[in-house]
């Protein structure tokens, strides 16, 4: 039994992240007659819109939280003890968060154009169009933010923490992270992957040295709110439906990302590197002592 069980009787950290997973994946399937319904019910069209964004991740927060309640009553533990502590949500880490992710995706963009990759004509949107789905863009990355963190970097990181460690559980988890894209999002390359990967680390690093999941939340929802309503960046061959600006790209793919867009071009990489700097040098000294 000791291979399943530890000294108090309880699983192992190790088996609890992998049954967090199995629920999660149970759920998934369990959820999509539901998903089904409703993208036939409310006539979504197929593309990458704001309504297509949320649904999808409204099924990943569902997956994650489900789990991470049950794994809370099991350990006798609030749920906010596993990186979401409701106290922290407009906290100065979710703004730094957000602050940092803005940074990221702007100053690729700005590269871009200095190098002649993306060209600005205007603006795509005017008027009432552009506050609604300004709007829509905003609450649908906000969910993104909350339930890929909450899925890949909650519960699943602090109990593969407390089993093997906290570098290889990130490097576990951001190579999930990475093949969970690679596998679903058409035409894939090495390069965005790297970012992915870069990414993923970014986001556990900052836990290990905030405590808590915000800092995350906030750069993970500005980052994609950024390149798909701001910029406007292609994403697996797709356009955002209801993008800001009027951009196109027409440099080479090491510039541009191709039709992976920005997280697939050569600029992420320095800005990665700024990205981590900053989480290091502003929190220098702190580290979550307990996971």
């Amino acid at each position: 039994m000791r291979i399943f069980m530890a000294d108090d009787g309880k699983l192992l950290f190790f088996w609890r992240a992998v049954i967090f997973v199995a629920l999660g994946i149970a759920l998934q399937f369990a959820l999509r007659p539901l998903a089904a319904w409703v993208f036939a019910h409310f006539h979504l069209a197929p593309g990458l819109s704001p309504a297509i964004v949320a649904l999808v991740e409204a099924q990943t927060f569902v997956i994650a939280f489900v789990p991470t309640v049950l794994f809370a009553l099991y350990e006798h533990r609030s749920f906010g003890s596993y990186g979401l502590p409701l106290a922290k949500a407009f906290s100065a880490q979710t703004w730094e968060g957000l602050a940092v992710g803005v940074f990221m995706a702007a100053a690729v963009a700005i590269g871009m154009i200095a190098l002649g990759g993306m060209q600005v004509h205007g603006l795509a949107l005017t008027g009432n169009a552009l506050l609604v789905f300004a709007l829509a863009w905003i609450g649908t990355n906000i969910l993104v933010g909350l339930a890929e963190e909450m899925w890949f970097r909650g519960y699943f990181l602090r109990a593969l923490w407390r089993s093997i460690g906290f570098w290889p559980a990130s490097i576990v988890i951001a190579l999930l992270f990475a093949a969970l894209h690679y596998f679903l999002k058409p035409k894939e390359n090495i390069w965005d992957v790297i970012t992915l990967i870069a990414f993923s680390l970014l986001c556990t690093y900052s836990v290990l040295k905030t405590g808590t999941l915000w800092f995350a939340v906030g750069l993970h929802a500005a980052f994609d709110f950024m390149q798909l309503f701001v910029i406007g960046t292609p994403n697996g061959t797709q356009v955002p439906v209801g993008r800001l600006l009027n951009a196109t790209f027409d440099g080479p793919a090491w510039l541009t990302g191709g039709v992976l867009g920005t997280e697939a071009s050569w600029l992420m990489y320095p800005v990665f590197v700024l990205a981590f700097l900053y989480v290091a040098l502003r929190y220098r000294g702190q580290r979550l002592a307990e996971p």
